[in-house]
């Protein structure tokens, strides 16, 4: 079965093929506005599987259609990606010395319906200082990212610990995106598809 990836993340594509699997990009177009009291966990479950099946929609059957969406969770408010200097450094002293959440859903459209599911992980930061935000806010690297700090870039050195899965942090939680494909007949690398 053919998948589709809908999102224009490259590093959830990276994730993909690094366990084999190829994709065609169709980043999808929806609201990612949260609603009104919506909890973190509601919230990127539905842009998951919104992602998922807004481009799904209209195509035709044998294809697979994948969406994803990864929160920063601080005392239950979504850090979203920052809109300016200022947003990120919010952002960056509130991780700063303490624990957050990060919070990856994952959704697989096919003829047969949705199926989704969600990763906790939790990330500790050391202490981070004013200078080390203007020089990281600088390598442009947080613009786009969530919480406004990439694990798998310039960011890792911020990072204490985690306990929970890394490529969930990174944006696409591989060992269950990997059974959600499996059970769908997307073959991963080399693993057999009936186990």
């Amino acid at each position: 079965m053919d998948l589709i990836l809908a999102s224009a993340s490259p590093r959830r594509y990276e994730l993909l093929t690094q366990i084999g699997v190829s994709a065609r990009v169709v980043p999808a177009d929806i609201d990612e506005t949260p609603l009104k009291d919506e909890p973190a966990a509601d919230y990127v479950l539905r842009l998951a599987e919104q992602k998922a099946l807004a481009v799904f929609t209209g195509l035709n059957a044998k294809v697979a259609c994948l969406g994803s969406d990864t929160s920063v969770v601080k005392d239950g408010k979504i850090l979203g990606k920052p809109t300016d200097f200022d947003d990120a450094r919010q952002m960056l002293l509130s991780l700063s010395g303490s624990a957050h959440e990060v919070l990856t859903a994952v959704a697989l459209a096919t003829e047969q319906g949705v199926d989704s599911c969600l990763v906790s992980t939790q990330v500790w930061f050391r202490n981070i200082s004013e200078s080390e935000i203007l020089a990281y806010w600088a390598s442009n690297e947080p613009r786009d990212k969530a919480g406004a700090y990439g694990i798998q870039g310039f960011g890792a050195v911020f990072v204490d610990r985690i306990e929970g899965s890394y490529s969930a942090v990174v944006g696409l939680p591989l060992a269950e995106t990997s059974k959600l494909l499996k059970a769908a007949g997307v073959p991963i690398w080399q693993l057999p598809i009936n186990d």
